[in-house]
C-alpha cells in the first residue's frame, strides 16, 4: 500500500530528482541539481560546483563572491564553479539531448527554495545542446517553465 495520495505528474517527479541531485552541490551560497530527460528516461544529470580536481567551496570553507557580496548573476568570472545546467550537458551524449527537458531546482544556504532559472550562458548552452524545453522551480517553489530560449519560437 502506498504511504501517499497522489502520485506526482512528470514535470513533478524530474524536479523531485533535481532537488535530490542539489544535494551533491559543493558551493556555499546555492545548491542546484539538473535532470536533462528526453521521451521520460534521464539522459543525464549535474549539480553545481567546482571543476574537478580544484578544490571545491565546502572543503576549503571560502567563496570570492560571498564575501565580496556580489548579488546573484553577476561577477560569475570570480566563481571557479561550473552550473548545475553545463554540468548535467558536459556529462550527457548529445544525440540524447536533442529535443530533451532539462529540469532544474535549487536551494539557498538556509534551505529556502533558489530560482532555477537558467543564466544566460547556460540558456545558451540548453539551446546549443538542442534541448527543447526548460522546467525549474522558482522563489515560491513552483514549477515554471522558461519560454525564451535564443532562436525557439515561443510555444
Amino acid at each position: 500500500m502506498r504511504s501517499f495520495t497522489k502520485r506526482p505528474g512528470w514535470d513533478e517527479y524530474f524536479l523531485e530528482i533535481a532537488q535530490v541531485v542539489s544535494k551533491r552541490s559543493t558551493c556555499l551560497r546555492r545548491f542546484y541539481g539538473a535532470v536533462i530527460v528526453r521521451d521520460r528516461v534521464i539522459v543525464s544529470t549535474g549539480y553545481n560546483g567546482s571543476p574537478r580536481g580544484e578544490a571545491n567551496c565546502i572543503d576549503t570553507g571560502k567563496c570570492i563572491r560571498e564575501e565580496m557580496k556580489v548579488p546573484k548573476g553577476q561577477r560569475y568570472e570570480l566563481c571557479a564553479g561550473v552550473h548545475a545546467e553545463q554540468n548535467a550537458i558536459i556529462n550527457g551524449d548529445p544525440v540524447k539531448m536533442k529535443g530533451a527537458t532539462i529540469y532544474i531546482a535549487g536551494f539557498e544556504c538556509d534551505g529556502s527554495f533558489a530560482d532555477g532559472q537558467p543564466c544566460l550562458l547556460c540558456r545558451r548552452m540548453i539551446k546549443n545542446a538542442m534541448i527543447d524545453r526548460v522546467v525549474y522551480m522558482d522563489r515560491q517553489g513552483s514549477i515554471s517553465e522558461y519560454k525564451d530560449l535564443p532562436g525557439t519560437p515561443n510555444k
